[in-house]
Parts: C-alpha cells; structure tokens; sequence
C-alpha cells in the first residue's frame, strides 16, 4: 500500500499582482494569469512532484474546463478522477497578490462545493496508503458528506487521514467546535499559525500545536518564513527552519508543505525529515506564481 488519496477541491484561479495600491474607481495596472488551482489539487500535484509513488485526487469540475484540468493535474503526474458536472462550472478563485506576496481571496467555490458522497467510491482506496482531505469539504453539507464516507472507508481499512483547516474566514463561520467534531478521526492536523491559533484559542503556535495534538494525533503547524513545528501527545515533538528565498507569490504554500511531508512520512521520513521536507517544497512554491510546481520539463 503506497498510494496517497486527495479529496477535495479543483479550482482555477486567477491570480492578480497589482502594481501598487488599488485605485478606487479606476484602473490599476497589474500582472493576471490564469491557472490551475484548488488546495486538494495543489497538494497532491506537490506530493506527486515530490516522489510519491502514486497520487489520486478525487474532486468535481464543471464541464466548463474539465479537460483543462484533468490535462493539466495528468501532466503534474496525478491520476485525476474527477467528477465532471454539468449544471455547474468549476469554482473561480480570484487571489490578489500585494508586494509582500501575501495574498487575499474571493471565492467562488461552483462545482467544487457540490462534491457529495454520492461521488465516493471505496475502490479509490485500494492500495492507499493514506488519505488527505481538504478543510475545504467541511463547510458546506455535501462536502462533509463526502468527508464522513471517506473517514469511515479510511477507518475501516486502517488508513491514516489528515486534514487542513484551509480557511480562518470559513472556520469561523463553521464554529471552531463543530470542525473539531467533524475531524475527530483525523490522524494528522495540517494548520498554518492563524488557523492553529484560531483553533487551540491561544497565540502561541507551540502551544495551539501542543493543545490540538493528542496521543494519536499529530499537529504539523507551518510558520511561514520561520518554518514549521510539530506536536503529539500535547508535547513538541520536531522543529524546522525556513529557507531563504525570496517570495512573489504566498498563494498554495501550505499545500506545497503539506503535499511535501506527506510525500516524505510515505516514503519512511521521520517527522523531523518531513518537516524539512515540507519546508523545501514550501519555499520552491513562493518564489514562482501560482500554486502549483513548475511544469516538467
């Protein structure tokens, strides 16, 4: 069993880099591209260009631009099922991208957000070594459909799972105790600093790591520049730095981390090993624009 699973979102998205402040009521002038995107999508073509054996990413798309992505997720060497829909297009997300290189999203999650448990299938796990689903899936009813079938399917074969929060804005529109419930199963916790923090109920991202984790639950939190640190059984168990680069574009870091130290603990890293490993395919991902690994040559 060498396979990792993706369950979520494929989006594409815009992203737009204004060439200074935006000018209310008129024109600024700014760098747009189009491209492929979706914190599911991102992360497993991350894992998959970081060495895992096999990635399969279940997701919806709308008839729109299904051919696009699927080209484009096969291309990054992701086995793509994805379930076209016809009455919705694929979910648009508009990231713009100011000179710090952080970025501020408008969301329009379209065929994504309507991706139920009726489009899960158990055969999807055979041979799967884990399960990664997208924070995104708990915030409309279908997706924590989904969620619910692929926790039980992954609990009843005995496959880890590990979820990424994905969004402060949608967690607290949710409620923070009711996500908790939802990923009670979850073997591993992917948060950056603001959604630990948001989650644990205190600052301090060592503390929120230690205060999320548990004896069968390991919480990775990402730290931006500075790095990445992880918890089990309420103690500090790993610690990584940053590496210098220089940033253009923060859009997908976390996926890139988390699709970077899954790819690792899959091929026998240890938790420090995959910290690092995360940490080098995180600052790979904000030194180029867009979410997703550079094309093979």
């Amino acid at each position: 069993m060498t396979a990792l699973l993706v369950v979520g979102d494929v989006v594409t998205d815009v992203v737009a880099r204004p060439a200074g402040p935006l000018s209310p009521g008129t024109d600024t002038a700014a760098a747009i591209r189009v491209l492929p995107g979706g914190a599911a999508a991102n992360l497993a073509c991350w894992a998959a260009r970081s060495g895992a054996a096999e990635v399969r990413l279940l997701a919806r798309v709308g008839a729109d631009s299904a051919d696009w992505h699927r080209a484009a997720l096969t291309a990054a060497g992701v086995r793509a099922h994805l379930v076209v829909d016809r009455e919705t297009p694929t979910g648009v997300v508009i990231a713009v991208v100011d000179e710090t290189a952080e970025r501020s999203f408008l969301t329009d999650g379209g065929a994504t957000v309507r991706l139920a448990a009726s489009d899960w299938d158990d055969a999807l796990l055979a041979g799967a070594a884990w399960v990664h689903l997208s924070g995104y899936l708990f915030f409309g009813a279908a997706g924590r459909g989904v969620a619910a079938r692929a926790f039980a399917a992954a609990r009843e074969r005995g496959i880890g799972v590990s979820v990424d929060p994905a969004s402060t804005g949608f967690l607290r529109a949710l409620g923070v105790d009711r996500f908790l419930s939802l990923v009670a199963d979850a073997a591993l916790l992917l948060p950056n600093e603001p959604e630990a923090a948001l989650l644990a109920g205190v600052a301090d991202p060592e503390r929120a790591a230690r205060r999320l984790s548990t004896d069968s639950r390991t919480v990775v939190v990402t730290l931006g520049a500075a790095g990445a640190l992880a918890a089990r059984g309420g103690r500090l168990v790993a610690r990584a730095a940053g590496l210098p680069t220089s940033a253009v574009d923060t859009t997908g870091a976390g996926d890139a981390f988390g699709g970077g130290f899954l790819a690792a603990r899959l091929a026998g890293a240890t938790v420090p090993q995959a910290l690092a490993a995360g940490c080098r395919t995180g600052a790979a991902a904000v030194a180029r624009v867009g979410a997703r690994p550079a094309p093979p040559d």
